[in-house]
């Protein structure tokens, strides 16, 4: 279990210290699929990445498994289970597929690079020696990223908007694999995204807008409640606009 309790971050703006979450309570229980969704600006990657050890808190605390991880930072975390993906991964030229498993696994597993490959809907032989470089389409790489999330075997896998930058058939492919990971692995999952079909994978939705947690819950009970919202909300603002424009 990932528990975070009364979790603060400030970090410095254009002006100053800036407080992007506030007094955030979460329990994330093993072997669910969660999506954090909210509005542009609400706090979401700052709170996965918080949960990472890249952004510090400024009070609260983080636990793992029952362990304080408040004070540890990225490299620790990692050692302890828990992986990022960020939106855009990294390329590496002169660095194979093959490789860069091994490097994420931290031993030589040639012998598995065949199931974590096939695990993202890669074919081994097609990708093993090839170079992570721009030879690679935006689907690719998201794909190799998780297969190295998943060579580590993680307690918390986090993804941050993990359709960012694909095409329509590399995020079905997307889709798919998502659904694999969660059957076949006991890894807590952790999508940012504002995407629906990925929405629609979740087993809970956790609500981030202003800094906080506005909602938790089942995703049948409250998806519907956000779409009408959201509905709401869109309404109101497009009233204002034809009021002004009228004016």
């Amino acid at each position: 279990m990932l528990e975070i309790k009364g979790l603060s971050v400030t970090l410095e703006g254009k002006t100053g210290p800036v407080e992007i979450l506030h007094d955030i309570n979460l329990k994330l229980e093993d072997h669910l699929l969660y999506v954090f969704t909210g509005p542009n600006g609400g706090g979401k990657s700052t709170l996965a990445k918080a949960i990472m050890g890249i952004y510090p808190a400024t009070t609260g605390q983080i636990l793992l498994n029952g362990q304080d991880i408040t004070s540890l930072g990225i490299t620790e975390r990692a050692r302890l289970g828990i992986g990022y993906a960020f939106q855009q991964p990294p390329r590496f030229k002169g660095m194979t597929v093959g490789k860069m498993l091994e490097i994420a696994s931290g031993k030589d597993r040639t012998c598995d690079e065949c199931n974590f490959l096939y695990s993202v809907g890669l074919c081994p032989q097609d990708y093993v020696s090839r170079e992570v470089d721009t030879s690679l389409s935006g689907g690719e790489v998201k794909r190799i990223e998780i297969a190295t999330l998943l060579v580590r075997d993680l307690k918390v896998a986090i993804y941050d908007e993990p359709e960012a930058g694909i095409d329509l058939w590399s995020f079905s492919r997307l889709i798919e694999t998502f659904n694999n990971l969660h059957a076949q692995f006991a890894t807590t999952i952790i999508l940012i995204s504002h995407q629906e079909r990925i929405i629609n994978l979740a087993d809970e939705i956790i609500l981030v807008a202003d800094g906080t947690i506005k909602v938790k819950g089942k995703k049948d009970e409250i998806w519907p409640q956000i779409m009408k919202d959201a509905a709401c909300s869109c309404r109101g603002t497009c009233d204002e606009r034809v009021k002004e424009n009228a004016e």
